[in-house]
């Protein structure tokens, strides 16, 4: 581009910039650049077809006026998404570091697998950043997770107008377990073929783009372009607020699902348990296939280390680390995934930097505070339910029902009051999960049975022996 053509397009953008507002400039105009200039139409070009679909609709005939103030004989502009040119690995998307010229050292079948193409076209749509590690290559399948594995994988290799299995599938665990690499790979495996196109979307960015589009006056784009899409993956939905994101979640969410494309969903709990989102939501999201991925077993660690140190092989060809010494690790980082894996780091930088063997001594010493004691166990209301149901031999339905009876009273009062005690629902959410109650009935119920407890040892006898049978 000439320094003419430079200068005429600064004095473009500062009329954009004055029609439009800073605001609205920096939302949506600040990435687009001019790529040319032929004789009556100018060629511009914006990194994401969002903001291509967004600036047609809304301002191409401003951006066309702004270009004739400065060029009359102008009667066209094109707009085109660009395809950035980067490496497969950029350290600005990639939370773990990476050597400068890693795709250079990468061994050629890892270098042919798709990666750049992959990773532009997810950007071309307005995805959130992918992890080039996060593949179904990359995973290890255990006992926890194998039907997660097997239900993503399904999703991964259907096809555009295949019949949809389960949707949506929804996919809950604590942190570490592999939610995100699930997700991930399956966007990586959809995106590498050309009939659909799959969308990974953190619940941060898609409410960033919900509420960006409500300030712009964009809304209508922003939706058109999610239900656009194949398959909308969604990951750490508990992050989710608002109202009115919510209610535009759910409204993607239903057409989507109407439309017969895929949703798949990850969240730190099952969806009963997101207090924080509206009841429509977590009742569609519970519709579907819901996958729990249990705590990892030794087994799964052990594997999980063995394909670390695999993994670590490809750049540091000399590093070891002795059976002994993973199997001391899988025996003792129990917490998750990440610690496994911040471990095997710690050992390699241990290794490299002071060049030394990795040894049992040293392993002990460099993931001491890796070692955490066990978590107690997450008791959830529906096993209060049940097992004092079963203690009272009254039905679980009888504690949600309206009875007074007293025989269901009591029970119902100590099941509240458990609820309260050993989970951290709050009282309007206990209130919902025992028929719909009011929250002052929940209160009414705990006062209750912490009164009686104090005064009645037999009563006191069986509160006690429920904990120990929820905490076993």
């Amino acid at each position: 581009m000439s320094n003419m053509e430079q200068d005429r397009w600064s004095r473009v953008k500062g009329r954009l910039r004055s029609s439009v507002g800073e605001d609205v400039y920096s939302s949506w105009f600040a990435r687009m650049d001019l790529e040319s200039v032929h004789d009556e139409s100018v060629h511009l070009s914006v990194p994401t077809r969002f903001l291509k679909s967004w600036i047609q609709t809304h301002y191409s005939d401003k951006v066309l006026s702004c270009w004739q103030a400065e060029l009359p004989e102008v009667n066209r502009v094109d707009l085109t998404v660009r395809s950035p040119v980067r490496c497969a690995t950029p350290a600005k998307e990639v939370p773990a570091p990476v050597e400068s010229r890693r795709d250079e050292q990468r061994p050629s079948a890892e270098r042919s697998n798709g990666a750049t193409p992959v990773s532009a076209n997810h950007d071309a749509l307005g995805g959130s950043p992918l992890d080039p590690r996060l593949t179904f290559a990359s995973f290890v399948v255990g006992r926890s997770n194998t039907l997660a594995h097997a239900a993503a994988k399904q999703v991964a290799e259907g096809r555009r107008g295949d019949p949809v299995m389960f949707n949506p599938l929804y996919i809950h665990s604590g942190v570490g377990l592999g939610k995100t690499h699930l997700l991930q790979a399956v966007t990586w495996a959809g995106n590498a073929g050309t009939e659909r196109k799959v969308l990974y979307l953190t619940a941060e960015k898609f409410m960033y783009g919900f509420v960006a589009a409500l300030k712009t006056q964009t809304s209508l784009a922003f939706k058109e372009a999610l239900r656009g899409i194949d398959v909308l993956v969604i990951d750490d939905l508990q992050f989710l607020q608002g109202k009115t994101t919510q209610a535009e979640f759910c409204h993607t969410l239903n057409a989507l699902i109407d439309a017969g494309r895929q949703v798949v969903v990850a969240a730190d709990r099952p969806p009963a348990d997101l207090e924080s989102l509206d009841e429509r939501v977590r009742s569609r999201l519970a519709g579907g296939l819901v996958v729990e991925m249990a705590p990892l077993g030794e087994d799964l660690r052990l594997g999980i280390l063995r394909s670390r140190v695999v993994a670590a092989r490809t750049h540091h060809a000399s590093f070891d680390v002795p059976q002994p010494v993973l199997e001391y690790l899988a025996r003792t980082i129990t917490h998750n995934g990440r610690d496994l894996e911040g471990a095997i780091n710690r050992l390699l930088a241990h290794s490299k930097l002071n060049n030394q063997p990795v040894t049992l001594e040293m392993a002990e010493h460099e993931v001491r505070d890796l070692i955490r004691p066990s978590e107690p166990k997450r008791i959830k209301i529906e096993d209060i339910q049940r097992i004092v149901a079963r203690q009272y031999n009254v039905s679980r339905s009888d504690l949600l029902s309206s009875r007074r009876t007293a025989n269901v009273v009591r029970p119902r009062q100590v099941a509240m009051y458990l609820a309260k005690t050993l989970t951290l629902r709050s009282l309007p959410e206990i209130g919902r999960r025992f028929g719909g109650r009011d929250h002052t009935t929940v209160l009414h119920a705990v006062r209750k049975i912490e009164g009686l407890v104090s005064k009645d040892t037999t009563l006191s006898d069986e509160v006690e022996s429920l904990k120990r049978q929820l905490q076993e």
